[in-house]
Parts: structure tokens; C-alpha cells; sequence
């Protein structure tokens, strides 16, 4: 077979490592993966696809749509209370966004303005 057939990973920009660190470990709650590169950055494992974190000074993700967040460049990843994440990043002074259309979803952003969608899914998945 000649396409490709999984998702490995996405590299997201950090201007502040410590900040996104917080954001992706503690308020979202990803875990850490084995990171063999010496640059500096962290990885996170969701199941069988990582989150990359590469540092890069002054760095400040790009919104050409600020109206409406899920029309810009974004991650989507899905949890399971949809509603329990809204609390959680509400509580850590994150910013919220419902999705437009309707459906089960919201977008928030980490310290550098990377938009995350975080979309309902069933826990059977």
C-alpha cells in the first residue's frame, strides 16, 4: 500500500515550555512520552498518536478568523465529559469557545494561542 495509513503525530510551536507544559500535563491532562531528542520540547502520548511540543522564541500561533476559533488552524481531540473539561478550563483561566454549529464541541488555547478543538465522543471508543 502507497498512502499512508495513521496518524503518528503533530508538532505544535511553544513560545514558553513551562507554560505549555502546565497547559497540555495539567490542565488537559496528557501524558508525558519518551522524548529521545535533545532540543528542547516535550512530547505526549494519546493512544497510538503523539502531541509534539518544539520550542521556538517569540512564537505566537496565527488567527486570521478570531470571530470564530474552529476556522483556524486547530488540534481536535476528544474527551468524554465534555462538560467536566469546560469546568476544568474555566477553572484554570483558560480561554472557551463553543463550537459554532452545534454540536458537542468547544475550542480553547494554550499560552501561545495554539486553538485545541475538544470534541464529546462515547467512552466505548
Amino acid at each position: 500500500m502507497v498512502t499512508p495509513t495513521h496518524a503518528l503525530h503533530v508538532a505544535l510551536l511553544v513560545s514558553d515550555l513551562a507554560q505549555a507544559e502546565w497547559f497540555y500535563g495539567e490542565v488537559l491532562g496528557l501524558t508525558p512520552a519518551p522524548r529521545p531528542l535533545s532540543f528542547p520540547g516535550q512530547w505526549y502520548q494519546l493512544g497510538t498518536f503523539q502531541l509534539h511540543l518544539m520550542v521556538a522564541a517569540q512564537w505566537q500561533a496565527p488567527r486570521p478568523r478570531p470571530d470564530k476559533w474552529g476556522r483556524n488552524p486547530h488540534l481536535a481531540l476528544g474527551v468524554v465529559n465534555l462538560e467536566a473539561m469546560q469546568a476544568r478550563l474555566e477553572a484554570a483561566g483558560c480561554p472557551v469557545q463553543r463550537s459554532a454549529s452545534g454540536r458537542a464541541a468547544l475550542f480553547t488555547q494554550d499560552p501561545d494561542g495554539n486553538l485545541i478543538e475538544l470534541t464529546a465522543i462515547p467512552d466505548t471508543l
